[in-house]
């Protein structure tokens, strides 16, 4: 933290400063001196107390991150700017500092974190919205393209007779209320607003807990890097190709646009045939959720083969997955490994 030099200095050099500006005036009543010392001492000490204060809950700009890169993982890299199909792509390092400004600032506070959860809609179907619509898959969502599948409901505060918006799950709140009432009160950090929801849809993780792990994924330009609060310092620790979600019903979703947290981990994610309520398809390796069903994985094998598979020809390329963000499994299996469930937090941008 910069402050000001003159409450950077040591308390002690402040003391004799005072003792001589003391001495020089001519006070001869001790008593009187030592008082005033104490006083100026003590003002002092508020006046910078007041400004650490200040600048501790300044919000944060993208001109107050620093960015270096410490690579971790070096399969597969890819630099600041490259060259696709004659266009250029590029690492959004602004838009990403940002983000990254966002964290630190609510960082800042003090507050009580928690998640929304409702995977697979195993907290209970939400009510519907007060108006709804039906997307081009046929289900209903909130006007603002949040699914009522997998989301949670957001009343007004204290308005409990119908939701006005769905939150996605995986995204992050503030917890205000007790978790042990049947409706709790939460800010979005993920998103905007005080609302209330019934307590089910919320997972509290804590006070303690730093966000210091951050996965930005970029649907547009097809690419995903890593990062790691360091002291000041944000070190990149991976820069390589991805291939998110496509819009494209009935059964490819595009990855949502957000931040979300990771909040499970699964060696092997076996996943369908298209339209099938039991038939495993295949398996993605190294998996990590962060919102619904859509996961950071490895290169997808299909059944009957059964080993891993490293690379694939279309990472990096166009969006074409099922929701999830595809890696090199090499490189899904270094953020199973060092992103922490429950702390770590995915933002996916365009």
């Amino acid at each position: 933290m910069k402050l000001h030099p003159i409450w950077a200095q040591h308390r002690w050099h402040l003391s004799i400063i005072l003792l001589a500006l003391a001495s020089c005036s001519g006070i001869e009543n001790n008593s009187d001196r030592a008082s005033q010392l104490q006083d100026s001492i003590e003002a002092a000490e508020e006046a910078r107390a007041k400004a650490e204060e200040i600048e501790r809950m300044r919000p944060r700009t993208k001109a107050d991150i620093s960015l270096k890169k410490e690579l971790l993982y070096e399969q597969h890299g890819l630099e600041d700017t490259y060259e696709y199909e004659g266009t250029q792509r590029y690492f959004q390092w602004d838009k990403i500092k940002e983000k990254l400004a966002h964290i630190e600032t609510f960082q800042n506070r003090e507050l009580d974190y928690a998640v929304l959860q409702n995977y697979k809609n195993g907290n209970g179907e939400s009510p519907l919205v007060r108006n709804f619509v039906r997307n081009d898959y046929k289900r209903v969502s909130d006007t603002l393209g949040t699914e009522r599948y997998q989301s949670t409901p957001l009343f007004l505060p204290d308005e409990w007779e119908a939701p006005i918006i769905y939150g996605r799950d995986g995204s992050l709140v503030a917890l205000h209320s007790a978790d042990t009432l049947e409706f709790v009160r939460i800010e979005g950090l993920s998103f905007d607003g005080v609302w209330d929801l019934p307590a089910r849809y919320v997972k509290r993780i804590g006070k303690q807990v730093r966000f210091e792990q951050v996965i930005v994924v970029d649907v547009k330009h097809q690419h995903i890097c890593t990062l790691e609060k360091q002291g000041e310092d944000w070190l990149v620790r991976s820069m390589n190709p991805a291939t998110t979600g496509v819009h494209q019903p009935p059964y490819a979703h595009e990855t949502p646009l957000g931040m979300f947290v990771i909040q499970e981990k699964k060696e092997k994610m076996y996943f369908l045939v298209d339209g099938s309520r039991t038939e495993i398809a295949g398996f993605a390796p190294y998996a990590s959720r962060f919102t619904n069903g859509g996961y950071i994985h490895g290169v997808p094998t299909n059944y009957p083969q059964q080993n891993i598979i490293e690379y694939s020809w279309s990472l990096g390329t166009t969006p074409r997955s099922h929701m999830c963000v595809r890696n090199a499994s090499s490189h899904a299996k270094f953020i199973f490994d060092w992103a922490k469930t429950l702390a770590s937090l995915v933002i996916v941008i365009d």
